[in-house]
Protein backbone atom coordinates (compact mmCIF):
# COMPACT_ATOMS: atom_id res chain seq x y z
CA UNK A 1 0.00 0.00 0.00
CA UNK A 2 1.81 3.34 -1.07
CA UNK A 3 1.55 6.36 1.90
CA UNK A 4 -1.32 8.62 2.33
CA UNK A 5 0.40 10.62 4.58
CA UNK A 6 4.04 10.50 6.15
CA UNK A 7 5.56 12.55 9.04
CA UNK A 8 9.17 13.11 9.64
CA UNK A 9 10.85 13.99 12.92
CA UNK A 10 7.46 16.39 13.92
CA UNK A 11 7.89 17.93 17.00
CA UNK A 12 5.09 20.25 18.89
CA UNK A 13 6.69 22.32 21.63
CA UNK A 14 4.15 24.21 23.25
CA UNK A 15 6.02 27.40 25.51
CA UNK A 16 5.82 27.11 29.29
CA UNK A 17 7.27 29.81 32.01
CA UNK A 18 10.04 27.12 32.71
CA UNK A 19 11.03 26.45 29.43
CA UNK A 20 9.15 24.35 26.76
CA UNK A 21 6.22 21.62 27.06
CA UNK A 22 7.61 18.63 24.52
CA UNK A 23 3.93 17.51 23.68
CA UNK A 24 5.27 15.91 20.45
CA UNK A 25 9.10 15.50 20.34
CA UNK A 26 10.40 13.97 17.03
CA UNK A 27 8.23 11.69 15.63
CA UNK A 28 8.36 9.88 12.30
CA UNK A 29 5.01 7.96 10.75
CA UNK A 30 3.79 6.65 7.49
CA UNK A 31 -0.09 5.60 7.25
CA UNK A 32 -1.06 3.74 4.30
CA UNK A 33 -3.71 3.61 1.50
CA UNK A 34 -6.75 1.72 2.46
CA UNK A 35 -5.22 0.75 5.78
CA UNK A 36 -6.15 0.66 9.48
CA UNK A 37 -3.15 2.52 11.57
CA UNK A 38 -4.26 2.68 15.32
CA UNK A 39 -2.45 5.20 17.56
CA UNK A 40 -2.58 3.98 21.09
CA UNK A 41 -1.12 4.84 25.07
CA UNK A 42 -1.97 6.75 27.79
CA UNK A 43 -3.54 9.59 28.19
CA UNK A 44 -1.35 12.88 27.50
CA UNK A 45 1.22 10.71 25.69
CA UNK A 46 0.88 13.09 22.38
CA UNK A 47 -1.85 11.04 20.51
CA UNK A 48 -4.28 14.14 19.83
CA UNK A 49 -1.50 16.58 19.10
CA UNK A 50 0.24 14.14 16.58
CA UNK A 51 -3.35 14.44 14.57
CA UNK A 52 -3.93 17.72 15.16
CA UNK A 53 -0.20 18.53 13.61
CA UNK A 54 -0.75 16.39 11.26
CA UNK A 55 -3.89 18.07 9.37
CA UNK A 56 -1.95 21.68 10.88
CA UNK A 57 -4.78 22.47 12.99
CA UNK A 58 -1.41 23.30 15.62
CA UNK A 59 1.71 24.49 14.12
CA UNK A 60 4.49 21.94 14.21
CA UNK A 61 7.70 23.27 15.85
CA UNK A 62 9.90 21.16 13.51
CA UNK A 63 9.70 17.92 11.39
CA UNK A 64 7.35 17.68 7.72
CA UNK A 65 4.56 16.59 6.77
CA UNK A 66 3.94 14.68 3.37
CA UNK A 67 0.85 13.36 1.40
CA UNK A 68 1.30 11.47 -1.48
CA UNK A 69 4.74 12.49 -1.68
CA UNK A 70 4.31 15.92 -1.81
CA UNK A 71 5.36 18.17 0.96
CA UNK A 72 2.74 20.52 2.58
CA UNK A 73 4.49 23.72 2.91
CA UNK A 74 1.49 26.34 2.27
CA UNK A 75 -1.85 27.14 2.36
CA UNK A 76 -2.75 25.79 -0.72
CA UNK A 77 -1.07 22.21 0.37
CA UNK A 78 -2.64 22.54 3.29
CA UNK A 79 -5.99 23.53 1.67
CA UNK A 80 -5.63 20.20 -0.52
CA UNK A 81 -4.75 17.84 2.77
CA UNK A 82 -7.85 18.72 4.17
CA UNK A 83 -10.27 18.19 1.67
CA UNK A 84 -8.61 14.80 1.25
CA UNK A 85 -7.65 13.99 4.93
CA UNK A 86 -11.07 14.66 7.08
CA UNK A 87 -10.97 14.34 11.32
CA UNK A 88 -14.03 13.12 13.83
CA UNK A 89 -13.09 14.52 16.84
CA UNK A 90 -13.89 12.98 20.88
CA UNK A 91 -17.19 14.87 21.89
CA UNK A 92 -19.77 15.19 18.88
CA UNK A 93 -21.45 17.63 20.42
CA UNK A 94 -18.59 20.09 20.75
CA UNK A 95 -18.01 19.63 17.45
CA UNK A 96 -21.61 20.50 15.91
CA UNK A 97 -22.88 24.09 15.92
CA UNK A 98 -25.81 24.06 18.16
CA UNK A 99 -27.76 26.66 16.12
CA UNK A 100 -27.47 24.50 12.51
CA UNK A 101 -29.49 21.75 11.27
CA UNK A 102 -27.83 18.57 10.44
CA UNK A 103 -28.13 19.54 6.97
CA UNK A 104 -26.56 22.77 7.09
CA UNK A 105 -23.63 20.88 9.66
CA UNK A 106 -23.18 18.35 7.21
CA UNK A 107 -22.80 20.34 3.96
CA UNK A 108 -20.28 22.72 5.53
CA UNK A 109 -16.96 21.45 4.32
CA UNK A 110 -18.45 21.67 0.56
CA UNK A 111 -19.37 25.61 1.40
CA UNK A 112 -15.54 25.58 2.53
CA UNK A 113 -14.16 23.81 -0.39
CA UNK A 114 -15.87 25.66 -3.17
CA UNK A 115 -17.97 22.79 -4.49
CA UNK A 116 -20.88 23.71 -6.69
CA UNK A 117 -24.24 24.23 -4.51
CA UNK A 118 -26.01 22.39 -7.25
CA UNK A 119 -24.52 19.10 -5.61
CA UNK A 120 -24.68 19.74 -2.21
CA UNK A 121 -28.36 18.21 -1.69
CA UNK A 122 -27.25 15.00 -3.19
CA UNK A 123 -23.84 14.28 -1.33
CA UNK A 124 -25.24 15.63 2.06
CA UNK A 125 -27.82 13.03 1.17
CA UNK A 126 -25.55 10.39 0.37
CA UNK A 127 -23.55 10.98 3.50
CA UNK A 128 -26.73 10.69 5.99
CA UNK A 129 -27.37 7.59 4.08
CA UNK A 130 -24.17 6.23 4.41
CA UNK A 131 -23.87 6.53 8.15
CA UNK A 132 -27.23 5.35 9.04
CA UNK A 133 -29.57 8.73 9.31
CA UNK A 134 -32.80 8.73 7.27
CA UNK A 135 -32.14 11.95 5.49
CA UNK A 136 -35.76 13.16 5.88
CA UNK A 137 -36.22 12.19 9.46
CA UNK A 138 -32.86 14.17 10.45
CA UNK A 139 -32.03 16.60 7.82
CA UNK A 140 -33.69 19.24 9.56
CA UNK A 141 -32.49 18.24 13.29
CA UNK A 142 -30.57 20.20 15.17
CA UNK A 143 -27.69 18.54 17.58
CA UNK A 144 -29.73 18.64 20.55
CA UNK A 145 -32.73 16.96 19.49
CA UNK A 146 -30.04 13.59 18.60
CA UNK A 147 -28.67 11.10 20.77
CA UNK A 148 -25.04 10.99 21.50
CA UNK A 149 -24.33 8.32 19.04
CA UNK A 150 -26.43 10.08 16.41
CA UNK A 151 -24.69 13.35 16.81
CA UNK A 152 -21.41 11.09 16.01
CA UNK A 153 -22.73 9.72 13.37
CA UNK A 154 -23.78 13.33 11.78
CA UNK A 155 -20.08 14.37 12.35
CA UNK A 156 -19.22 10.89 10.56
CA UNK A 157 -21.31 12.26 7.54
CA UNK A 158 -19.43 15.67 7.57
CA UNK A 159 -16.51 14.06 6.94
CA UNK A 160 -17.67 12.04 3.84
CA UNK A 161 -19.38 14.62 1.90
CA UNK A 162 -15.75 15.68 0.44
CA UNK A 163 -14.97 12.20 0.00
CA UNK A 164 -11.96 12.08 1.60
CA UNK A 165 -9.02 9.33 1.23
CA UNK A 166 -8.24 8.99 4.62
CA UNK A 167 -10.49 9.73 8.05
CA UNK A 168 -8.14 10.46 11.49
CA UNK A 169 -10.60 9.24 14.45
CA UNK A 170 -9.59 10.86 17.36
CA UNK A 171 -11.42 8.32 20.43
CA UNK A 172 -14.41 8.63 18.41
CA UNK A 173 -16.14 6.16 20.74
CA UNK A 174 -15.15 7.05 24.07
CA UNK A 175 -17.59 9.79 24.90
CA UNK A 176 -20.47 7.15 24.35
CA UNK A 177 -22.66 4.27 25.97
CA UNK A 178 -21.03 0.94 25.70
CA UNK A 179 -24.32 0.08 23.73
CA UNK A 180 -23.50 2.79 21.36
CA UNK A 181 -19.48 2.16 20.68
CA UNK A 182 -19.83 -1.25 18.47
CA UNK A 183 -22.46 0.24 16.27
CA UNK A 184 -20.31 3.17 15.71
CA UNK A 185 -17.39 1.55 15.33
CA UNK A 186 -19.53 -0.89 12.75
CA UNK A 187 -20.47 2.59 10.59
CA UNK A 188 -16.74 3.11 10.16
CA UNK A 189 -15.47 0.23 9.32
CA UNK A 190 -18.58 -0.17 6.59
CA UNK A 191 -17.24 2.82 5.17
CA UNK A 192 -13.69 1.96 5.39
CA UNK A 193 -14.43 -0.89 3.53
CA UNK A 194 -17.25 0.20 0.94
CA UNK A 195 -14.75 3.85 0.25
CA UNK A 196 -11.65 2.12 0.63
CA UNK A 197 -11.14 4.54 3.19
CA UNK A 198 -7.52 4.92 5.45
CA UNK A 199 -8.62 5.02 8.97
CA UNK A 200 -5.77 6.36 11.34
CA UNK A 201 -7.70 5.27 14.92
CA UNK A 202 -6.75 7.13 17.95
CA UNK A 203 -7.88 5.12 20.75
CA UNK A 204 -5.96 4.70 24.45
CA UNK A 205 -7.75 1.31 24.69
CA UNK A 206 -5.25 -1.36 23.33
CA UNK A 207 -8.11 -3.96 23.01
CA UNK A 208 -9.75 -2.06 20.95
CA UNK A 209 -6.58 -1.58 18.58
CA UNK A 210 -6.08 -5.14 18.57
CA UNK A 211 -9.33 -5.96 17.00
CA UNK A 212 -9.72 -2.98 14.58
CA UNK A 213 -6.06 -1.77 12.73
CA UNK A 214 -4.07 -3.45 10.30
CA UNK A 215 -0.56 -1.83 12.08
CA UNK A 216 -0.24 -0.30 15.63
CA UNK A 217 1.86 2.57 16.65
CA UNK A 218 2.42 2.96 20.49
CA UNK A 219 3.29 6.45 22.37
CA UNK A 220 4.73 7.34 24.99
CA UNK A 221 5.11 11.13 26.41
CA UNK A 222 5.55 12.60 22.71
CA UNK A 223 7.28 9.63 21.24
CA UNK A 224 6.35 6.62 19.11
CA UNK A 225 7.91 3.87 21.31
CA UNK A 226 6.74 0.79 19.11
CA UNK A 227 5.50 0.29 15.86
CA UNK A 228 4.47 -2.76 13.44
CA UNK A 229 1.75 -5.46 12.57
CA UNK A 230 -1.05 -5.22 14.97
CA UNK A 231 -0.89 -8.68 15.65
CA UNK A 232 3.19 -8.74 15.73
CA UNK A 233 2.95 -5.54 18.50
CA UNK A 234 0.27 -7.35 20.70
CA UNK A 235 1.07 -11.29 20.75
CA UNK A 236 4.84 -9.71 20.92
CA UNK A 237 5.71 -6.69 22.20
CA UNK A 238 9.27 -5.79 22.60
CA UNK A 239 8.85 -2.60 24.22
CA UNK A 240 8.22 -2.91 28.21
CA UNK A 241 5.49 0.12 28.01
CA UNK A 242 3.51 -1.66 25.20
CA UNK A 243 4.29 -4.90 27.39
CA UNK A 244 2.68 -3.00 30.33
CA UNK A 245 -0.62 -2.05 28.43
CA UNK A 246 -0.77 -5.74 27.31
CA UNK A 247 -0.73 -6.74 30.92
CA UNK A 248 -3.06 -4.82 31.81
CA UNK A 249 -5.86 -5.80 29.40
CA UNK A 250 -8.77 -7.97 30.90
CA UNK A 251 -8.91 -10.86 31.34
CA UNK A 252 -5.32 -11.17 31.42
CA UNK A 253 -3.42 -11.35 34.79
CA UNK A 254 -1.25 -8.26 35.09
CA UNK A 255 2.40 -9.90 35.70
CA UNK A 256 3.66 -6.60 36.49
CA UNK A 257 2.28 -3.63 37.53
CA UNK A 258 3.41 -0.33 35.56
CA UNK A 259 4.36 1.78 38.93
CA UNK A 260 4.36 5.73 38.75
CA UNK A 261 2.43 8.51 36.41
CA UNK A 262 3.58 9.84 32.73
CA UNK A 263 5.98 12.29 33.34
CA UNK A 264 5.28 15.96 32.90
CA UNK A 265 6.54 17.59 28.76
CA UNK A 266 7.87 20.37 30.34
CA UNK A 267 10.60 17.63 32.70
CA UNK A 268 11.35 14.96 29.79
CA UNK A 269 13.81 12.30 31.79
CA UNK A 270 17.59 11.97 30.56
CA UNK A 271 17.91 8.98 28.36
CA UNK A 272 15.36 6.44 28.00
CA UNK A 273 12.14 8.30 28.86
CA UNK A 274 10.15 5.52 30.16
CA UNK A 275 13.22 4.38 32.75
CA UNK A 276 11.57 6.06 35.25
CA UNK A 277 8.80 3.46 35.57
CA UNK A 278 10.53 0.94 33.62
CA UNK A 279 10.42 -2.86 35.38
CA UNK A 280 13.09 -3.92 33.06
CA UNK A 281 15.72 -0.89 33.31
CA UNK A 282 19.50 -1.66 33.46
CA UNK A 283 22.40 0.88 33.55
CA UNK A 284 22.34 2.62 30.30
CA UNK A 285 18.99 3.27 30.48
CA UNK A 286 19.11 6.69 32.42
CA UNK A 287 21.39 8.32 30.22
CA UNK A 288 21.11 6.97 26.36
CA UNK A 289 18.12 7.84 24.34
CA UNK A 290 17.12 4.33 21.89
CA UNK A 291 15.85 4.87 18.85
CA UNK A 292 13.93 2.36 17.04
CA UNK A 293 15.48 -1.58 17.04
CA UNK A 294 14.36 -3.96 15.00
CA UNK A 295 11.83 -6.15 17.14
CA UNK A 296 11.38 -9.62 14.97
CA UNK A 297 8.78 -9.51 11.90
CA UNK A 298 9.92 -6.90 9.16
CA UNK A 299 8.34 -3.17 9.73
CA UNK A 300 8.17 -4.29 13.85
CA UNK A 301 10.32 -1.86 15.87
CA UNK A 302 11.11 -0.74 19.42
CA UNK A 303 12.65 1.90 21.27
CA UNK A 304 14.17 -0.82 24.08
CA UNK A 305 18.16 -0.70 24.80
CA UNK A 306 17.01 -4.18 25.37
CA UNK A 307 17.03 -5.05 21.71
CA UNK A 308 20.35 -3.59 20.52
Amino acid sequence: MTPLMEVADLSVHFPTRGGAARALDGVSLEWRRGEILGIVGESGCGKSTLARAMLGLVPATAGTVATDGAAVDGRVALRALRRNVQMIFQDPYQTLNPRRRVSDIVAEALVVADVPRAEHAARVERALDEVGLAPARFMRRYPHELSGGQRQRVAIAATLVLEPAGIICDEPVSMLDVSVRSQILHVLLGLQKARELALLFITHDLSLAWQLCDRIAVMYLGRIVEQGDARDVIERPGHPYTQALVDAVPPREQREPLGGELPDAANVPAGCRFHPRCPKRFDPCDREDPPLFAAGEPGHEAACLLLR
